[in-house]
């Protein structure tokens, strides 16, 4: 405790620090404020009865801060630059050319890749602009609009999002933590006063009982994901002794740590983009001259409308993309040479190839833990929601993760910059 108590008076009393985590609540701040501004023509009762009973949209909802309930500037929140940093990755693991370029240049590299996901970003933006206005204009939430109408909203919620993720990489580089995963935390955490304000209406003494077990199941998850978040698998390492004149190097041993769950929240983020083009797509196909495609339009809105059947795919393709994401940016052979090279081994296992099989099989099986805790994770709340009978106790499963992960990961990188301090 008096560890924790300096921590937090050093970290306000040191002038970067305050300057760093002033500029951080800044940003924030604008982002909030920026999340108000409203695109006009919008039906806001139709908008609300859509977003209730709309799941997929209403979790886009909460990611973008309540940008899409208010129709705001910044409804895509930083979506657009979240999908094209993870096309990205996807395409610099599965091209040569790309991985020798980003992966074997260093920092410079890195830049790279920031750079063409910033412009992979605009065009993102445009279609997804697009997307949703299409889908709320089916929906009857928002009227017909002129051409110039149609081209301004594009522009303007597209330069909405693209102004956030410069203000998220702003954060980043003056700031303190990761800028668009605080955005993200940001938007989470501005529903909260909604939703208390909701349970204070709907109150009912007689359901307390139903209110400690859901308030108890809150507390169970919140514990399993901070231990499956921080959750490793040790691999012991041993260097072999290297005589070099008249001194001996090596002979230590260490160990490799491989993250239970590697992949974070990419998976979720990644099966929520993926279904959410058939929901847009059928639902502007559903009023199609076609009766065929109108037909088949009406049976894929009516099947991803079921929130079973919805949360079951769900289900599937995060353990899916958690396994898939995890193979491409985990390399057992990539790992296997650089041990060999720096004259490391795994007791019991032969270096090269039977190392890269042995790393292959633990990440294979760590993973299977960590794809299903994803899974469960996401699927949390329509649980909740039957268990309890209210949408209000339906712990938010995918929104709870981000913001424990993105709390974990401000502690770690608030402890870096005292440590520096230090030194």
């Amino acid at each position: 405790m008096n560890t924790f108590l300096e921590k937090m008076k050093t970290t306000f009393t040191d002038p970067t620090m305050r300057k760093r985590i002033g500029f951080t609540l800044g940003a924030l701040v604008m982002f909030r404020l920026l999340a108000a501004i409203p695109i006009p023509g919008i039906n806001a009762v139709s908008l609300a009865k859509f977003l209730a009973g709309n799941q997929l949209i209403g979790l886009f909802n909460i990611f973008s801060g309540g940008g899409i309930s208010n129709f705001s500037i910044v409804m895509l929140g930083v979506g657009p630059y979240i999908t094209a940093s993870i096309i990205m990755q996807l395409l610099t693991m599965m091209s040569p050319q790309l991985k020798s370029l980003f992966q074997e240049e260093g920092e410079r590299g890195r830049l790279k890749l920031s750079q063409y996901s910033r412009l992979l970003a605009v065009p993102l933006a445009l279609i997804q602009s697009l997307g949703f206005i299409k889908l709320l204009q089916s929906q009857n939430v928002l009227g017909s609009l002129s051409l110039s109408a149609m081209v301004t909203n594009i522009i303007v919620i597209s330069a909405g999002s693209i102004l956030l993720m410069w203000i998220g990489e702003l954060i980043s580089e003056f700031g303190i933590g990761n800028g668009v995963s605080l955005i993200i935390f940001a938007g989470i955490i501005a529903r909260l006063p909604t939703t208390v304000v909701q349970f204070f209406n709907t109150f009912d003494s007689t359901q307390i009982p139903v209110y400690l077990i859901a308030l108890a199941v809150g507390l169970i998850v919140i514990l399993a994901v901070v231990y499956v978040t921080e959750a490793e698998r040790s691999v012991p390492v041993t260097y072999a002794k290297q005589v070099r004149g008249n001194k001996i190097y090596g002979g230590v041993s260490t160990y490799l740590p491989l993250r239970l769950n590697q992949a974070g929240v990419i998976p979720i983020i990644f099966a929520l983009s993926i279904l959410l083009f058939p929901r847009v797509i059928a639902n502007f196909l559903v009023n199609s001259s076609n009766l065929i495609v109108a037909h088949i339009a009406t049976v894929v809105s009516a099947i991803l409308a079921n929130g079973w059947i919805y949360n079951s795919i769900y289900f599937i393709f995060v353990v899916i993309f958690t396994y898939f994401y995890t193979a491409v940016t985990f390399d057992p052979k990539m790992i296997s040479e650089n041990l060999q090279k720096g004259g490391a081994f795994i007791p019991g296992i032969r270096p090269g190839e039977p190392t890269m099989l042995y790393l292959g099989k633990v990440v294979t099986r760590i993973t299977l833990v960590g794809a299903l805790f994803l899974g469960a994770v996401a699927v949390l709340p329509l649980i909740m929601q039957s268990v309890t009978g209210s949408t209000t106790l339906a712990i938010g499963g995918t929104a709870l993760l981000i913001v424990v992960s993105v709390i974990l990961d401000l502690v770690k990188r608030v402890d870096a910059q005292l440590s520096m301090r230090e030194y």
